[in-house]
């Protein structure tokens, strides 16, 4: 029988609909998958590329913050908490860039809701953020 090959699967030439014998079987989830585990964290080249505002009010888009007023004002501790964390965990490297400053990064490191696995992936590529937050526990 010949066939059309569409991505890894063979279809044959009679039911070149049918994309699977067997129904929903290319919604599957694999046994033992968690999707934190392949969630992709970006980060910058180098902690000094961190040149972010420490004044002023800060507007950010998505995927940073979907809120329908998405501001954070610098002076306010518990919004640079939060806008941090959100920079870590969602921005991408130019987002971290623009927005994180490293002195503020460094003093706010242990204290930052991150997911386990972005902690370690930044903590890796930063060891200095590791020495930081064992000075402070």
């Amino acid at each position: 029988m010949t066939g059309t090959v569409v991505g890894s699967k063979q279809m044959s030439s009679r039911g070149a609909n049918r994309m699977s014998e067997e129904p929903g079987a290319h919604r599957r989830v694999p046994r033992g998958y968690v999707y934190a585990d392949h969630i992709p964290y970006e980060t910058p080249e180098s902690l000094d590329d961190l040149r972010g505002r420490t004044t002023g009010v800060i507007q950010v888009a998505p995927p940073i913050s979907t809120a329908p007023d998405p501001r954070y004002d610098l002076s306010d501790e518990a919004m640079v908490k939060h806008l941090y964390s959100a920079v870590v965990r969602d921005g991408n490297a130019q987002d971290q860039e623009a927005l994180l400053h490293r002195a503020t990064l460094m003093r706010l490191w242990p204290e930052l809701n991150l997911p386990v696995r972005c902690r370690a992936i930044w903590e890796s590529k930063f060891p200095a953020l590791v020495v930081r937050a064992a000075r402070t526990a």
